[in-house]
């Protein structure tokens, strides 16, 4: 089977059939390039994808991701970024193993395709050439021997006629012999002509065109055989990221299943937990009895003077106690006291751990400079070993600071674990109920004291063994300004305030709203005065006074 002989007179068909093979392999290779863009777009689109999905550092999402659930999000996360990595690893390998190797072998098939009919179109050439000389020669030997004949006859015609003379005779005799032995030279160069037409016709379509149609059907064999690596070689690529593609979905399984219910469950309560003791029972102030009755008023009565007795619903002090305590502004105190008790005792331990590091930063770059100091002195003409003494005095220095702060940091974590007595201030009632952990919250609480059964008692705390001033505390709030209001609220709901700190109030009731919702779900309102608390934020409608400047009216 070969092109030579089998398509020898199909010489255009041929180079249309080579043109449209290497518009096939050329639109391959557009196919693959596409492919490599659309494999690259993918790895970006994952890369973006991962990164925007990312913790963001020193935030409280980061913190977030404590748990095993969000980091076995990370973790899929990070696992999709090299998931990403493959699929541009898929692109380059076949950029470089397809899409560049193929476009240079299209090049040199061009060439070669060209020479090759160029080659043809030569024999063709040559061959119609020495037909058009067979076709000259015939020509003039059929002229010649036509031009003999009347020649001949010429001559015949003027010896017959015995009015010529002898000499047109003889002229018209030479003349015919001139054109027969032209004829017969004619004759000759036709027959040589024809030979030569003949042996170059023979080799044209049995040696030339033959040879020129092989080296096309190898090219073009070739170009087949070569497309058909290439296709060969696209699943190759892809084939060889599939291990890493499934270790990373073998990383992401893992990760999911490294999620543990149990243990973030144990995170939220270490994250939330307060250390306070739930409340005791509520004794039961029996008012029946005229004596009773007359030491409970008077002890309501006079909260303000002693500071001992349980103030009203609704009171002053009632706003600042726990959990309605009036959030802070700002940076919190440096102990962290206004935290729980749990809560600060984790803030303290991470400031040491924080503490601790930065000594040991500190340290260690005081150990290198004195190494570097040793080398100096050593060998003083690499540098000057004094240089580096004040350096040496500021890491000095600020390793004691942060010394000072740790000692500082422990004293306050070795209180609040036990470690070391409590502070002189005494405990305070919180929310009612709560006793009180935290030493520097004596400002936001109330001045209740609370017996050991949780009630309140009017008699001098036994434990701390010192005894406060009622006038101190009753100072603090005598002499605290009354918040303005900042707008008026309508009661869609009825609420039993029945918590410390809380305040009841009637459905379509109107009240001033002196404090805003801060995100914890409360709203602190006033009714008079004397009266003001807080109330669930979903239960009443506010309407805030941008203009407001803190008009005491009432309703």
């Amino acid at each position: 089977m070969s092109w030579g002989t089998e398509l020898w007179d199909q010489f255009d068909n041929l180079e249309k059939h080579t043109q449209w093979g290497i518009d096939v392999l050329e639109k391959y290779i557009k196919f693959v390039k596409e492919r490599t863009e659309i494999e690259l777009s993918y790895a970006k689109q994952l890369r973006n994808l991962s990164k925007k999905y990312q913790p963001k550092k020193n935030s409280k999402e980061e913190e977030e991701y404590r748990y095993t659930s969000t980091r076995a999000f990370v973790a899929t996360l990070n696992e999709m970024n090299d998931y990403a990595g493959q699929h541009e690893v898929i692109s380059e390998n076949m950029t470089s193993l397809i899409t560049g190797e193929l476009s240079r072998y299209v090049q040199e098939l061009k060439q070669e395709r060209k020479s090759h009919f160029h080659d043809g179109r030569k024999a063709q050439q040559h061959i119609e050439t020495c037909w058009k000389q067979l076709e000259a020669s015939k020509r003039r030997f059929e002229r010649d021997c036509k031009e003999a004949d009347r020649a001949q006859q010429y001559f015949e015609k003027m010896d017959a006629d015995i009015n010529v003379t002898k000499a047109d005779v003889e002229k018209a005799r030479q003349q015919a012999q001139l054109r027969h032995q032209m004829a017969e030279d004619s004759k000759a160069e036709y027959s040589s002509t024809l030979q030569k037409f003949n042996s170059e016709q023979h080799d044209h379509y049995y040696t030339h065109i033959p040879n020129i149609f092989q080296k096309i059907q190898e090219m073009e064999e070739r170009r087949i055989v070569r497309i058909g690596e290439s296709m060969k070689t696209f699943a190759e690529v892809d084939r060889q990221v599939i291990p890493i593609i499934g270790k990373c979905l073998d990383e992401i399984t893992k990760a999911a299943e490294s999620v543990d219910h149990k243990n973030d469950s144990q995170l939220v309560i270490e994250a939330y937990k307060s250390g306070f003791e739930p409340p005791g029972d509520v004794d039961f102030e029996d008012f029946t009895q005229p004596m009773k009755r007359t030491i409970s008023e008077s002890s309501l009565s006079n909260s303000r003077g002693d500071g001992r007795s349980e103030p009203k619903f609704g009171s002053k002090s009632k706003g600042k106690l726990w959990p309605f305590i009036k959030k802070n502004k700002g940076a919190g105190p440096e102990d962290f006291s206004n935290l729980p008790p749990e809560q600060r005792r984790k803030k303290l331990q991470q400031k040491v751990d924080e503490l601790n590091r930065d000594i040991q930063k500190e340290m260690d770059q005081r150990d290198a400079l004195t190494k570097m100091k040793d080398v100096y002195i050593k060998n003083p003409q690499m540098g000057d070993a004094a240089s580096v003494d004040q350096r040496l005095a500021e890491l000095g220095q600020n390793i004691e600071k942060l010394r000072l702060e740790v000692q500082k940091f422990e004293g306050w974590l070795a209180e609040v674990e036990g470690r070391l007595p409590a502070r002189t201030e005494q405990p305070r009632r919180q929310s009612g109920l709560y006793e009180a952990q935290n030493p520097s919250a004596v400002n936001s609480c109330a001045q209740d004291r609370e017996s050991p059964d949780g009630s309140y008692t009017e008699e001098q705390s036994q434990e701390t063994g010192m005894k406060v001033p009622a006038t101190d505390f009753d100072d603090e709030f005598d002499d605290e300004e009354p918040l303005p209001t900042i707008g008026t609220c309508k009661a869609l709901y009825t609420f039993e305030g029945q918590n410390e700190g809380t305040i009841s109030v009637a459905e379509g009731e109107m009240l001033y709203v002196i404090e805003e919702d801060k995100g914890d779900g409360w709203t602190r309102i006033r009714r008079n005065e004397d009266e003001e608390g807080y109330v669930p934020t979903s239960y009443v409608e506010v309407y805030l006074d941008k203009n407001a400047k803190g008009a005491m009216t009432y309703i």
